[in-house]
Formats: C-alpha cells, structure tokens, sequence
C-alpha cells in the first residue's frame, strides 16, 4: 500500500481535493494508494474534522509547543513516519521546512503553491501578479527542495486575471485550479513512480 500523509494549517480544501479524488476514482484502487493520516501544527485547523469524518488518522504536532524548529520537526517527523509514507503532500502547510526535513523526503515531498513558479515564490502571490500587472496567474504542483517554492515542476494551471480583480476573487479562481492539479499530479506519480 502506497500511503499518503498530508500536511495542512488550516481548512484543507486541497487536501479534501485529494481525499475525494482518491475516493471517487480509480486511481488509489489502480495503484494502491490510500490518504493515510493528516496532519496540522495547528490544532484548529479546520481540515482535521473533515480528515476524521473521512476515517483517516488526524494528528496535531503544533509548532507553538515547541522551542524551535528542529524539536517540532522531530515530532513531526515521527507523526509522520508512524504511517510509513510514500508521499508527503503539503497542502496549505504554512511552516518552512528545514533542509534536514527536506532531505528525510527528498523526491517524496510535494507542494502546491499558488502562482506560476518561478514567479511570485512565497507570501501575497495574487497580490503580487495583480500590482505586477499580469495577465495570467495560477498555481504550481512542484517537488520541494531547501530552496522555498522552488524545485521540478510536476503540474501547473493558467487563469486569467481580469480586470478590477481583487486578490480575494483571483484567489478563489486559482485555488479552483489547485484543486484539480494537486491530485492528478498525484495520480502521474502514482502511475510512474517517484
């Protein structure tokens, strides 16, 4: 069984894309994969009740108990490790990892980033395409390595951005976007390997 462990902050909505895709398709049967566990470094997030009412392990390691960020990525990484991974899936995980966290899942970490990497790498994406004056906008699957919001690209989506668009109203497009992306780059991995 190829597990997925998931790595939300929030309400998870990319992370319910990859559960209901995982559900309603073929693709976790095809290739025996399944969502494993979720889990948050923040106790509120509003994606561990979705997770638990979907019969997956939710687990929290939140990063506040901890004194730095090598102890809560040792917690982490043993939240993780408990179901024995064959992808990390960091959906709306808004903590940056160390290299040595990095390297523990190299070529098995994946992230979803709301713009079209290389532009826009961290925070305020939408913002910045919009006082950029971009035309288009989107979203980015990639693999993560030490360098933020950098490493292959797996799988991007394109919207445009219109006129007298608010990063609320891009943002809603986009992360329409990501929802489709995120588990059909899964599904590529799946059918050829990492």
């Amino acid at each position: 069984m190829k597990n997925i462990v998931i790595l939300i902050s929030g309400g998870g909505s990319n992370m319910a894309a990859i559960v209901r895709a995982a559900q309603r398709g073929e693709w976790a049967h095809r290739h025996d994969a399944q969502v494993a566990a979720v889990v948050s470094n923040r106790p509120d997030a509003g994606g561990l009740a979705f997770a638990r009412e979907q019969g997956i392990a939710a687990e929290v390691v939140d990063h506040k108990q901890f004194e730095g960020r090598e102890p809560f990525e040792a917690q982490l990484v043993a939240a993780i490790d408990r179901h024995q991974p064959w992808l990390v899936a960091l959906a709306g995980f808004m903590r940056i990892l160390t290299p040595g966290f990095v390297g523990r899942y190299q070529g098995r970490l994946l992230n979803i980033h709301p713009s079209l990497l290389p532009a826009f790498p961290g925070l305020h994406t939408h913002r910045r395409a919009i006082e950029a004056g971009c035309r288009f906008a989107g979203a980015t699957v990639h693999q993560v390595t030490a360098e933020l919001d950098h490493g292959p690209i797996l799988e991007q989506a394109v919207v445009p951005v219109l006129p007298g668009d608010t990063e609320a109203a891009l943002a809603a497009r986009v992360l329409t976007q990501e929802h489709r992306i995120y588990p059909r780059a899964i599904e590529a991995l799946l059918r050829g390997g990492l």
